[in-house]
């Protein structure tokens, strides 16, 4: 499986660890020709420079925050199946020494994540019965998605792809080429949507690679990208991918993943600026997380403090019934009791939709009552 080997041999810092597999992600000849000046990397790109130094045993991560009485309560098993990853600088937005720290909290493998729970599944939203091939799911009318990589810069415990066979389905294998003629096939496809894993992990002339094969497709309207990396590694935003996107020629959508308002600081602003300077609009979804932001103050100051840095929000979902996240589930009355408070609270261009997914239905079922 490749994630994107450099040209000039260097190993590409993309890793996959997951569903029982955990390994390198090792080098293969280039296919294509060399990327514009523009777009090629610097021979350690800061940015990949961190994502190698990110945290990856749950005990050092407690022990840098003086919680190393929490040992007791980090899942091996969940470890083992789902590795930790965090890097450094999300974990210094963390609170030292405070175990219920709702950031914490989404990162650390713990033996909640043991109990079988029914109706909790490992395809919790249907992308095994969308899967198209070449890596890409095809669910809703006009949209199709790329699962671009399984590389992510940071493990959340409730994520809903935690169990995906990445090793079977990248669209980023043998040059996108499957994945580009799936939607150059398909007339009816007018919104392209990278998503993984994270797409913003994979190098600038991987992504590269990918668009200027797009820009031949005449129906293609829209750019999507889903990304946590300008949250949790905000480095990432640099002046390689801020060429591309600011070379691309379709109006493109970012859409962010952010769950606490602590998430933000000085560099997420700065970097969340520079993807606004390329004209990209933001938009923030977000898991409503049973001791993470499971109460008005919390959503409210998520809302308000995204919007600060130029985010508008956009979903707020219910869990994704996810074999391992149970003990994250909030349950369906007080979500809505939850969001009643927020639109009473708020205007209504800061109040996300709260929303599930319901594998077999044609888009985001709105939760509007009992």
């Amino acid at each position: 499986m490749l994630l994107g080997a450099t040209r000039r041999g260097r190993l590409n810092c993309g890793f996959y660890e997951g569903s029982g597999w955990a390994g390198t992600v090792f080098l293969q000849p280039d296919m294509i020709p060399a990327a514009p000046i523009s777009l090629q990397q610097d021979p350690t790109p800061r940015w990949q420079a961190l994502w190698r130094e990110a945290v990856r045993d749950p005990r050092e991560l407690l022990a840098l925050l003086g919680l190393d009485a929490l040992a007791g309560r980090i899942s091996e098993a969940a470890a083992a199946q789902f590795p930790l990853r965090v890097p450094r600088g999300f974990v210094a937005r963390m609170r030292p020494h405070d175990p219920h720290d709702p950031l914490l909290r989404q990162v650390l493998p713990v033996l909640d994540e043991e109990r079988v729970v029914p109706g909790f599944v490992l395809d919790a939203v249907g992308d095994t019965a969308a899967r198209r091939g070449g890596g890409v799911i095809h669910k809703y009318n006009g949209r199709a998605l790329l699962i671009a990589t399984g590389s992510c810069a940071v493990h959340c415990r409730y994520c809903f792809r935690r169990h995906y066979p990445y090793a079977e389905d990248i669209a980023a294998a043998a040059g996108w080429r499957d994945a580009v003629a799936l939607i150059a096939a398909d007339p009816s496809i007018h919104e392209v949507i990278l998503s993984g894993g994270d797409p913003l992990s994979l190098a600038d002339h991987k992504l590269a690679e990918l668009t200027d094969a797009l820009r031949a497709i005449p129906h293609i309207r829209r750019l999507r990208l889903h990304t946590r990396l300008p949250v949790v590694l905000p480095e990432r935003v640099d002046a390689g991918l801020l060429a591309w996107l600011g070379g691309l020629p379709w109006p493109v959508v970012v859409v962010l993943h952010a769950n606490h308002a602590n998430e933000f600081d000085p560099a997420v602003d700065a970097a969340l600026a520079r993807l606004r300077a390329t004209g990209a609009s933001l938009l923030n979804q977000a898991v409503l997380l049973r001791g993470v932001n499971d109460d008005v103050e919390a959503l409210a100051a998520l809302c308000e403090r995204g919007f600060a840095a130029g985010v508008l929000p956009y979903y707020l979902h219910q869990l994704d019934r996810v074999a391992g996240a149970a003990h994250f589930e909030v349950d369906d009355a007080r979500a809505l009791a939850l969001h009643a408070a927020l639109a009473a609270r708020l205007p209504g261009y800061l109040v996300p939709k709260l929303v599930r997914e319901i594998p077999g239905q044609p888009g985001k079922t709105p939760l509007t009552g009992l």
